[in-house]
């Protein structure tokens, strides 16, 4: 009768532990954290407080072992980051403190014993820790993985959207204000070319809504200030270069009333490389957008590439600003935003900002070597 009550609370203590390592938690309101460390708790307690014979340990010792290793495991692979350290801790110490229950209570046996026990349960709780923590780490890197491929995906569908959708909207706003510039046409098709400029209008706002949101900027403030994004780039299309500056600037030209001047050295063409000069030709075709998304009434543009001292090249579009404040010119931004990132992992530098009484946009890039 007296060996069955000294066994009752190792059973009931192996049974607890055996429960909490192998049902699925939560378990209505009980939480995987509340069973491992009740589990835990319950085991350093007897391990200190058991004092029946030391024989009937042998029988439910191995199974509790068992159960608190396979509890650890799931402890450290699955507990949050800010429960696994004292959840772990907790279960491991009951681990490796199990050996106490047959070393304390028996005569003649000392600290030296007990400490060789703790030692002997050390290792094993060690490796399943370790090895929870690898898998735990390679759950880590699927998720961010996973993250980055879905954070990838936005930016390239907001590249899309900004590179190809928005510029041709903008070619048809600019089509319907070079419309308007008709002095023959009746007053009702004037009227309803504005009323389609400034539906258009209204798109590309919403467009680059759209694409801040898709992009989620982490740098604010300043162009100059975006954070570098370390990613591989999807090429367009079609790419373009310096050669195709000059026809760019002309079809700019035919559709305002700006006096646009396209001013570049001789000598140019090759000397960026393929993405240099796709980036230079996005860079330009962006500022003019700007220029008359923000600035229509600019009366003066002026478009230069130039080969700067140390042999770099430098791109600049700067407009007069019409009677607009240069710095009052809110919305849009995610594209040189976009633009910057590019330039800036190219080894470049974009900036942007006011200048006098209007607007300049300029970006130096580097050469090809021996160009």
């Amino acid at each position: 009768m007296g060996a069955s009550a000294g066994a009752l609370p190792l059973a009931l203590c192996a049974a607890v532990a055996v429960a909490a390592a192998m049902l699925g938690w939560p378990a209505g309101r009980v939480s995987l954290t509340q069973a491992s460390g009740f589990a835990a708790g319950l085991s350093l307690v007897l391990d200190f407080a058991y004092s029946g014979d030391p024989k009937l340990v042998g029988f439910w010792l191995p199974l509790e072992w068992v159960a608190l290793l396979v509890l650890l495991y799931r402890v450290v692979r699955w507990e949050s980051a800010s429960r696994v350290g004292w959840v772990g801790g907790l279960v491991g110490s009951a681990t490796v403190c199990l050996l106490l229950r047959v070393t304390l209570p028996m005569p003649g046996q000392g600290w030296r014993e007990s400490a060789f026990g703790v030692f002997l349960g050390f290792f094993p709780a060690a490796c399943v820790t370790g090895v929870g923590l690898y898998l735990r780490s390679l759950d880590g890197r699927r998720a961010r993985a996973v993250t980055e491929a879905l954070r990838d995906q936005r930016l390239e569908v907001a590249r899309d959207l900004h590179d190809f959708v928005a510029h041709e909207v903008t070619g048809m706003v600019l089509e319907t204000q070079a419309a308007q510039l008709d002095e023959g046409a009746p007053a009702e098709t004037r009227e309803l070319f504005a009323r389609i400029e400034g539906a258009g209008l209204r798109a590309l706002d919403s467009m680059d809504q759209t694409v801040r949101a898709l992009r989620q900027v982490e740098g604010k403030g300043r162009v100059g200030r975006v954070e570098r994004v370390e990613r591989v780039e999807t090429p367009p299309t079609r790419v373009y270069g310096l050669a195709d500056l000059g026809e760019l600037v002309e079809r700019f030209s035919a559709m305002t009333r700006a006096e646009t001047r396209w001013v570049t050295d001789d000598g140019l063409v090759g000397v960026l490389s393929r993405e240099a000069g796709d980036s230079a030709y996005r860079v330009v075709l962006e500022a003019l957008t700007n220029v008359r998304r923000h600035a229509p009434r600019a009366a003066r543009v002026v478009v230069e590439v130039r080969r700067t001292a140390d042999g770099s090249v430098e791109v600049t579009v700067a407009d007069d600003g019409g009677g607009v404040p240069g710095g009052t010119r809110d919305g849009g931004g995610t594209g040189l935003a976009e633009l910057a990132e590019r330039v800036d992992a190219l080894g470049g530098v974009l900036q942007a900002g006011p200048r006098g009484g209007g607007w300049r946009v300029g970006c130096v890039l580097p050469a090809v070597k021996g160009r």
